[in-house]
């Protein structure tokens, strides 16, 4: 499995709406590809600048091409969402996940 980082700003006033469009239109997108196994939208805010770190999981460096096309390394980012963030990487990077774990705390619903 390989894991894809990209990372972005916003503002703390455009948080909300990246969120939304990220739920709206990103996850339906990816979740259409097949290869895609997971994503995770992970925050730091001084208060005014939010950074974001969007991580997804990937059955494979193939299945990224699938997604984002023979440069995988070129970054996939909607016009619409362009307009929420205050910058962003146009690259991202792969690892490859060499350990995972998952534990589910008892008595958690998530």
């Amino acid at each position: 499995m390989v894991v894809r980082f990209w990372s972005a700003r916003t503002t703390e006033l455009r948080l909300s709406d990246y969120l939304r469009h990220f739920n709206d239109h990103v996850l339906p997108h990816l979740r259409a590809k097949d290869g895609f196994i997971e994503a995770r939208v992970l925050t730091q805010s001084d208060g005014v600048v939010v950074e974001m770190i969007v991580e997804t999981l990937w059955a494979s460096l193939e299945s990224i091409e699938r997604f984002a096309g023979p440069d995988r390394e070129s970054a996939v980012v909607a016009e619409e969402a362009v307009h929420l963030l205050t910058s962003y990487d146009r690259r991202v990077r792969h690892y490859e996940l060499k350990v995972r774990e998952e534990h589910r705390v008892k008595g958690s619903s998530s």
